[in-house]
């Protein structure tokens, strides 16, 4: 599944995948978008946790206007449905996804990162989404998705003005969750993986799927579904060793 431009390193059950488009801050090009689209789609059996990270300083800076000033108005509509289709994949497809950042998160980029699970950034990270200085609209999920993280109001002036937030910044608006020193990000990262491929699978992925979902609903639809997960995820044999190794005072063994 590795390409020259998606770099793929397994290990175990945690996988790593770097974009790699030197010399474009990893910009996200068609290729780049369909490689991510084929790991999600169909992921090693193995991997249960993925990192997300750049090359060269940047993680991602986003969409590739090269290609973008050349597509017509149905195009540009497909292609938008499209990055909707890769980022909902990534977000609730079932695997745990931790964003090593670093460099430019921009446009684009930010909304790979907001599909994302667990948000790490180091002191070199920029966020921002300069769509409207250059006549364009968000068109990757940013509006459902970074929207939802920092608020309406907060993104309508982040495009209005085009600023900028760095690693602190991201960390108090909702962007990020840790702000680490510079090459700190993927060593964490791997740390944190490591940790939630420890869990036990079907609480991962109710947590991956439900807990969003349970935020669109009202309060006593929420309520039943959680409801509904957490009777499901009680009475899998993971949970009976996750309590059984509770109470004998040692690690659990989740399948």
């Amino acid at each position: 599944m590795t390409s020259e431009i998606l770099k793929v390193e397994i290990d175990g059950p945690v996988a790593t995948l770097t974009m790699n488009r030197p010399g474009k801050r990893n910009a996200m090009c068609e290729e780049l978008l369909n490689a991510l689209d084929a790991f999600f789609s169909t992921p090693p059996k193995e991997v249960r946790v993925v990192i997300l990270t750049g090359i060269e300083g940047h993680y991602c800076s986003g969409l590739d206007l090269s290609e973008h000033v050349h597509r017509s108005a149905e195009e540009n509509l497909h292609h938008s449905r499209h990055w909707h289709g890769v980022m909902e994949k990534i977000q609730s497809g079932g695997l745990a996804v931790v964003s090593a950042m670093f460099g430019a998160v921009i446009g684009g980029g930010m909304e790979l990162a907001a599909s994302t699970h667990v948000r790490i950034a180091e002191t070199s990270t920029i966020f921002q989404l300069p769509e409207g200085r250059r006549g364009i609209f968000v068109g990757g999920g940013a509006t459902a998705r970074v929207g939802r993280l920092i608020g309406a109001d907060r993104m309508t002036e982040m495009m209005l003005t085009g600023r900028k937030y760095g690693s602190d910044d991201g960390v108090a608006l909702g962007l990020a969750h840790y702000s680490v020193g510079e090459g700190e990000a993927l060593p964490l990262a791997q740390k944190l993986a490591g940790k939630i491929a420890r869990n036990a699978p079907m609480s991962n992925y109710l947590m991956i799927n439900a807990i969003a979902r349970i935020n669109d609903m009202s309060q006593a639809d929420g309520l039943f579904t959680e409801s509904l997960a957490a009777a499901l995820s009680q009475t899998t044999p993971d949970a009976e060793e996750g309590l059984r190794a509770f109470l004998e005072k040692r690690a659990p063994k989740f399948r």
